[in-house]
Parts: C-alpha cells; structure tokens; sequence
C-alpha cells in the first residue's frame, strides 16, 4: 500500500525535492519560522536578514533585533529566542554541517528536541532536510491521509513515524520526497474541504470521514 500511495503520487506531481533554501543553515532557521504560520511568512522573514543569514549573524544579533527581523513569520518573541537557542545547539558542532552528520541520527534527534522551541516535526525537518539523515517528517497533511486513506500507522506523532519508515526503506531522498508529494497533493486535493476528483489516490482512497457536504 505504501509503494502504491508513493507512486501514485509520483507520477502525478514528479520529483518535488523540498526544502527551498540556499543553505542548510537556512532551512535550520526556516523550520523554527514555520512553526503556526504559513510559508509565505517565512519568506517574507527570511528576505528580511537581506542575504546575510548566518550561524554567526544569528549568534550575535541581539535578541529583540532578531524579532523584528523575522516579525512577519509571527509569534516573533518566542521564535527569536528559538532561533537563538538552536544556533547555540549547532555552535556545539562548529556551525559545521559535516560534523553533525557524522554524528548518529539518534544522537542528534535527540539533542534538538532538548533544545528550547524544538519539536518532532521541526526535529526531524531539520535532520532530514538541512542534514540529510533518513528520518520521516509527519505534518498535519501526512495525519489527514492516514485518517482519509486509510493508513493504520496508529496515533501520535512517533507512531506515525515509525509506521512510514518500516515500511519504506531508509532513504532519506525517498522521505524527502515522499513528504513533498503529500503536502502537495494535500494542498490541491486532500484539502480540509477535498477535491477527490482527479486525485492520483481517489481509486482506493476510503474517503473515511468525508461527507457529502464536504464533497458538494
């Protein structure tokens, strides 16, 4: 069922590839910024460090400075002490991106989520996608498809999780991927209201908890 769903959804949008930065520090960055609040939020945040975002701007920029740099992500005050926080975490290693990924997966997952404002998706976001270790990020589009489809990962964040990768080989391309392709479809089709017509997953999807109303 697992290959079926990832084909499927392969075959219509194609390679996705996500996270959009120029740096894996900037991905870092952006997902604390992504917390409650839309991406085009982020960008406006990120355009406002004028290309000059670094662990070492980061690190010596007051903290009340760096909340109006990144105000129009929201929640401003509290993302700034975040940002902050896990600068310091990546200064442990140099600011130096090798360094980390020599380290084991489990090590760093679980250095990040002791840091303040860290997570499980903005954890596995940043292992997988500035890092690139093999860890499957969920998000509240990857719950929608397990309830709609149905996929019994069971509940909760980690269990999700643990589902995804015992069933796909530990790639961490094929969870990028594979992430991308369900935020994508989820925007054009498995909305809150879906759109089921034309959806790659339609045929076997059950459409649990869709109702008539939702679908007129």
């Amino acid at each position: 069922m697992m290959y079926y769903i990832y084909e499927s959804l392969l075959a219509c949008y194609g390679e996705l590839h996500w996270w959009p930065a120029k740096t894996p520090f900037e991905v870092i960055v952006g997902a604390v910024l992504t917390q409650n609040t839309a991406w085009g939020n982020v960008e406006k945040a990120l355009a406002n460090f004028n290309g000059d975002l670094s662990p070492e701007m980061i690190a010596k920029t007051e903290t009340t400075e760096l909340a109006e740099i990144i105000r129009p992500a929201g929640f401003f005050n509290q993302k700034a002490i975040y940002v902050k926080a896990v600068t310091e975490w990546f200064s442990r290693y140099g600011y130096d991106v090798s360094a980390v990924r020599k380290e084991p997966l489990r090590k760093i997952r679980t250095e990040l989520l002791a840091t303040k404002g860290v997570g499980y998706e903005t954890a596995d976001s940043i292992l997988l996608y500035a890092f690139g270790f093999p860890t499957f990020v969920v998000d509240a589009y990857t719950v929608r498809l397990c309830g709609r489809y149905p996929i019994a990962a069971g509940k909760g964040y980690e269990a999700i999780k643990a589902y995804f990768e015992e069933h796909l080989p530990p790639s961490a391309e094929i969870y990028n991927d594979f992430h991308a392709l369900i935020v994508a479809n989820a925007k054009r089709h498995c909305r809150k209201k879906p759109i089921c017509t034309g959806c790659p997953l339609e045929l076997r999807c059950e459409k649990v908890g869709v109702g008539l109303k939702d679908l007129s």
